[in-house]
């Protein structure tokens, strides 16, 4: 059982529990915590996940456990989801379960989640229900009010939760964007006038507080993006996130000023572009139409807007970029637009499309070329005006790496913040009564999505894989009789490992030999024990190989008592 959050006395206090997206960016599960010491009421904001790296083969989605709130989840009023990025609802489908609790989300994000769910036929149906940005959620103990934000998807949302004990501002992400493509701009009246109410605490992102100035807007990409394909010769392919509507709606402007027609590639952007239609997000804008109208399109009357700007070797474009998509081809003269900023760690998956797209001699735009893409999240000039509006008591820094955080909170105490507290997922901090501070821990493990399980960080299937990419595996079978004596042959297989060592002896052969050997040589009455058995084969294995390989691979030895 997890343990319960350490507190003094029997009063009601108010706690801060991340679970994921501090010291990280991704896998967003925040908790608020009312009540007495063992018995608070619970608020859980968004529900992420982050992509698995090379680091973890075979895993497709990292998520955070949600062990500690499932077991408070009778006293869990709800899930407010800020915005519909996957890094905040990317994991409800799996962990609802768990969880059992109504969800609140805006209109955009509810359609995705629906979307999201009739794409996966083992997806739970949950309890939606939709609050626009400005409205109030009564879940006591706590209040919850949607504000308006600029960021890079519609409908995002800080929340205002009022709780007996004073009011939090969780601000999701956010940006200041004054002229803004599509939907909201940040709404700087509520935040100042909740900061004149008195506001106990700002969470806050921290994704862009190492740069210096204030985001250019959504408009001066539009404006970029118009100008380079007003001037392009053939055709014109963009890649970018999909679900940045707004990015999406000013590519497709641009085409309808050229007379040109939007295709789309990829079931990720039909997904977001049927939700958008439905909504009203394109109005004024003509029909887009599909991969399978490319090629009967004039080279110049063509703008496609493309999946794959992380490089996912599943995507459109990394399929475009080694000429292997059935209906999508470019040649030379063509123009494809980087329109989004790579994701650390998709450095060389995006470098892969890149120099197979400059081998076909398409042109290249990315953000160093020009104004093609703005990130959604506060530089520092815009986390300063958010401290202006709202005037905290207390900050803490999250969704950033640790870089990001403790920048966030050297910038916090320069504009005036009396209590700064840089945190850990699982950290337990006391907002009040009281000084703040972290009054304890609790676990804070991860949890992948491998095909279709969930599995916990712990689990032997990761670890084990990263040894078979490492060194290969080595299976080894035989029978023996209870007197400990070889009954038939051995039987051994090896897979990544090499046939032969450095004087050119077969390694399968050496390996057999020294099997064989090890068994021959064993105490009689360690022959009689199976277990004893497979151990010392399985030791020899591993020292026969890193005598001449240098290597120890993984060993699967079965001793068959007849």
């Amino acid at each position: 059982m997890a343990k319960q959050p350490r507190s003094q006395g029997n009063s009601p206090e108010l706690v801060f529990v991340p679970l994921g997206g501090v010291g990280e960016i991704g896998m967003n599960l925040s908790l608020y915590g009312y009540g007495a010491p063992h018995r608070k009421d619970w608020l859980a904001v968004d529900c992420g996940v982050a992509f698995a790296g090379p680091d973890l083969p075979g895993v497709d989605l990292i998520m955070p456990d949600p062990r500690f709130i499932e077991e408070q989840r009778k006293h869990l009023k709800g899930l407010i989801i800020t915005h519909a990025h996957e890094d905040h609802i990317g994991a409800v489908a799996d962990l609802w379960p768990r969880l059992q609790c109504p969800i609140y989300a805006t209109p955009f994000a509810a359609a995705m989640l629906e979307a999201k769910r009739f794409g996966d036929s083992g997806s739970p149906k949950v309890p939606l229900h939709v609050v626009r940005p400005g409205e109030r959620i009564r879940l006591e103990p706590f209040e919850v009010e949607m504000i308006a934000v600029a960021h890079s998807i519609p409908e995002s949302t800080s929340l205002a939760i009022r709780t007996p004990l004073g009011t939090v501002i969780h601000t999701g992400d956010w940006k200041i964007d004054t002229n803004p493509v599509l939907g909201d701009k940040t709404d700087e009246a509520r935040f100042t006038a909740i900061g004149d109410e008195g506001v106990l605490a700002l969470i806050g992102d921290s994704t862009n507080a190492i740069r210096e100035g204030q985001s250019p807007s959504e408009t001066d990409v539009a404006v970029e993006l118009a100008k380079i394909i007003a001037k392009a010769k053939g055709r014109v392919a963009v890649t970018t996130f999909a679900s940045n509507v707004a990015r999406i709606r000013s590519v497709a402007q641009a085409a309808l000023t050229c007379d040109r027609q939007v295709v789309l590639v990829g079931r990720a952007m039909d997904r977001v572009v049927n939700i958008a239609r439905e909504q009203g997000m394109l109005d004024g804008l003509p029909p887009f139409v599909g991969a399978e109208s490319y090629g009967y399109l004039p080279r110049d009357k063509v703008v496609a807007i493309l999946t794959g700007s992380q490089g996912e070797p599943r995507a459109a474009l990394a399929r475009v970029a080694t000429d292997d998509h059935p209906e999508v081809t470019l040649t030379p003269g063509d123009t494809v637009i980087f329109s989004s900023r790579t994701i650390p760690g998709n450095e060389k998956a995006v470098g892969n499309i890149v120099n197979g797209l400059v081998k076909q001699g398409i042109k290249i735009i990315t953000d160093r070329d020009g104004l093609v893409h703005v990130s959604g999240h506060p530089r520092r000039g815009e986390l300063e005006q958010m401290y202006r509006w709202v005037r905290p008591a207390i900050a803490i820094p999250v969704h950033g790496e640790p870089l990001h955080l403790a920048e966030h909170a050297a910038l916090a105490k320069r504009m005036g913040v009396k209590d700064v507290i840089l945190a850990s997922d699982g950290d337990v901090i006391r907002l009040a009564p009281g000084e703040p501070d972290v009054v304890d821990a609790i676990p804070a493990a991860r949890l992948f999505k491998d095909g279709m399980l969930l599995v916990e960080e712990a689990a032997r299937a990761v670890p084990e894989r990263r040894k078979l990419a490492f060194a290969g595996i080595v299976s080894v079978a035989f029978a023996m009789d209870e007197r400990g004596h070889l009954v038939g042959d051995i039987e051994l297989d090896m897979a990544g490992i090499p046939e032969t060592d450095a004087l050119g002896e077969d390694l399968g052969d050496l390996i057999g030999d020294a099997v064989l050997d090890c068994i021959e040589t064993l105490p009689k009455a360690r022959r009689r024990d199976p277990e004893a058995v497979r151990e010392s084969v399985t030791k020899t294995i591993r020292g026969t190989l890193n005598g001449r390989w240098g290597k120890k691979p993984m060993c699967h030895v079965l001793v068959i008592t007849v």
